[in-house]
């Protein structure tokens, strides 16, 4: 019993990890490259994927995590209510809420003291991302974001500069993404993975990826998608390359696990603003109506996810 709630934990956490969370780092690509047929752009992110996990196994003694789950042990016990978190965010994934992977997966399996430094480390994520890009974008929004400077970019030879300048943003992003949400995906595992359970896990990933890109991302996508420009492929290159900064200096700060949903959330958040702010005559309502509409949704997976928690520390004091 106990080796099936490991497996389907490690396979439902995978499946709802990723397909929450991967619009983060891979959804500007995704639809900036939308004529593009969706293998070459999973071929793309598996390799970096792969490379990623195998350079953390390698160095980090089989823990593909980079350490962040060396203070959140493997439960000597694991039970079928573990299985609750993973199914709840799957169903949360569906409806199309970008909820917190980080409170809701690893919360359950963390002390007090840790989720506590986890939702710390994530709201100065968050506020430092707002300010961040809401700086950038007020330096860069009237060169790089007005419709003249865009329509000009069409007409150019500096695209194909750009879809290379973005590819490498994906992958400097894919890469910093991997490294905080490892822990996530990872958690029902032993901290000190097999050949044979590295390879199988990474196959099952792999599956996961396939069926995401194929559907183009499905239903969280729309957070992207609804924010300005972000079919541009010069935004979407600014954008990641500006998440994967703020991943690679502040979410390798330390080793304590942080959101990266509401980092992401952060940089859409003051981009918008910025943009609006110079490139629209000051008309900020639509953008405030969006951020308030995506801050709401992390909001309500955060309560979810700290009422799952509460129902299964239910579960470990029954008899």
């Amino acid at each position: 019993m106990e080796l099936l709630v490991l497996y389907v934990g490690f396979i439902l956490a995978a499946y709802a990890v990723i397909g929450n969370d991967v619009i983060q780092t891979l959804g500007t690509f995704l639809t900036s490259n939308n004529k593009t047929h969706w293998t070459v752009l999973w071929a793309y992110a598996s390799a970096i994927l792969v490379g990623t996990l195998l350079y953390g196994w390698c160095f980090y003694n089989g823990d593909v995590s980079y350490d962040r789950l060396d203070k959140i042990p493997l439960p000597e016990t694991l039970n079928w209510w573990y299985l609750i978190a993973p199914l709840s965010l799957l169903i949360i994934t569906r409806i199309g809420i970008p909820v917190s992977t980080t409170f809701l997966i690893l919360s359950v399996f963390s002390s007090q003291q840790l989720i506590e430094k986890m939702v710390m480390k994530s709201v100065y994520g968050y506020a430092l991302s707002v300010v961040s890009a809401f700086v950038l974008y007020l330096l860069i929004a009237k060169l790089f974001e007005s419709k003249k400077s865009i329509d000009k970019l069409e007409q150019s030879n500096q695209k194909k500069f750009w879809i290379a300048a973005q590819w490498g943003s994906t992958a400097f992003l894919w890469s910093q993404w991997l490294i905080q949400d490892f822990a996530n995906i990872y958690v029902f595992l032993p901290r000190d993975l097999s050949v044979w359970v590295l390879v199988g896990s990474i196959v099952v990933i792999l599956l996961i990826m396939a069926l995401i890109f194929k559907n183009r991302g499905g239903k969280i996508q729309e957070i992207v998608n609804q924010k300005v420009n972000t079919r541009n492929i010069r935004s979407a290159t600014i954008i990641d390359l500006c998440y994967g900064l703020i991943l690679f200096l502040y979410g390798n700060y330390n080793s304590v696990p942080m959101s990266t949903t509401w980092t992401f959330i952060g940089i859409l958040a003051g981009r918008e603003i910025a943009i609006n702010y110079l490139l629209n005559n000051k008309q900020l309502k639509n953008s405030y109506k969006l951020i308030a509409k995506d801050f709401a949704k992390v909001n309500i997976g955060l309560a979810v996810s700290i009422f799952i928690v509460y129902v299964i520390q239910l579960f470990k004091t029954m008899p």
